[in-house]
């Protein structure tokens, strides 16, 4: 598949163009990255101070997507790229954060004449994701950093629950591109809060989104879902585990609690899904 995203890549060093060839990828300037037997290239320019997820934070992830539980939110993902799209914009759909690529997969589909480049910080989420679909590529970098993107080279780009730099999804969103953005609510996941000490949604959240993006972004949609999920406890052991939740875990503590909560246990998804363009 890099092969046919090199095209839409930019070396994380020089910002040259990069080429394919003899297993890795290279610029003019003789930067060169090797391109991993899973697939996947890492783009990293060096060293970051983010924590990446581990491997059973990205098992967990995908043990709980694939159970369809966030289904409703992929779908109305989906809706809003259709409704908001300009089919007449040539060029990649880009999910930063994009983990396993559930997400970014949905939207794939439903847009059969893109490719795909899903961006991630970590190696195992990338592993994944250069396999969850036929037409998406797959790289490890810092979401923080400068992209690996080329200028205007996204015709899409999709983030949910996850970093966003203002500055670089402007730089590499096409001018008549879309940005698809998919943020908690404060009363997600609210009846796990207390009983298993999940971290709160913020909430200044929307407020801090407004800052990063309005510089850049004017919003021209906007939805919330709400949805109630009936979980039982492998599916709660698993929504703990995928998350940043996991960073604070104590396993044993929070298995025994997990045993006494009801199974099924009614769980809130709530999220809010904006499209935006570019400001004038």
């Amino acid at each position: 598949m890099l092969n046919r995203i090199v095209q839409y890549l930019a070396c994380p060093h020089c910002g040259a163009s990069l080429a394919l060839g003899d297993g890795a990828l290279s610029c003019p300037s003789g930067h060169s990255f090797d391109i991993a037997k899973q697939g996947y290239v890492n783009l990293l320019p060096g060293a970051t101070k983010l924590r990446a997820d581990t491997k059973e934070m990205v098992d967990a992830r995908d043990d709980f997507l694939s159970a369809g539980h966030y289904d409703p939110v992929m779908d109305t993902l989906v809706d809003l790229a259709r409704r908001t799209a300009d089919p007449a914009v040539s060029g990649c759909v880009v999910d930063i954060g994009g983990g396993t690529g559930h997400y970014h997969a949905k939207v794939m589909d439903a847009f059969p004449d893109l490719e795909g480049l899903l961006l991630d910080i970590s190696k195992y989420a990338v592993r994944r994701a250069a396999k969850a679909h036929p037409r998406i590529a797959a790289a490890v970098t810092d979401a923080w950093q400068t992209l690996p993107v080329q200028n205007h080279a996204a015709a899409m780009v999709i983030n949910t629950f996850a970093p966003r730099n203002g500055p670089e999804l402007h730089r590499i969103l096409h001018p008549r591109g879309i940005l698809l953005v998919v943020t908690p609510l404060p009363d997600h996941l609210q009846e796990l809060i207390g009983t298993l000490g999940l971290l709160q949604v913020d909430e200044g959240k929307e407020s801090r989104l407004a800052e990063q993006l309005s510089p850049h972004f004017s919003a021209v949609a906007t939805e919330q879902l709400t949805r109630t999920m009936a979980l039982d406890h492998q599916a709660l052991a698993r929504l703990v585990g995928m998350g940043p939740n996991a960073w604070h875990r104590h396993a044993q503590e929070e298995y025994a609690t997990i045993q006494r909560l009801p199974s099924p246990s009614q769980v809130t998804l709530s999220v809010r899904l904006s499209a935006y363009r570019l400001s004038a």
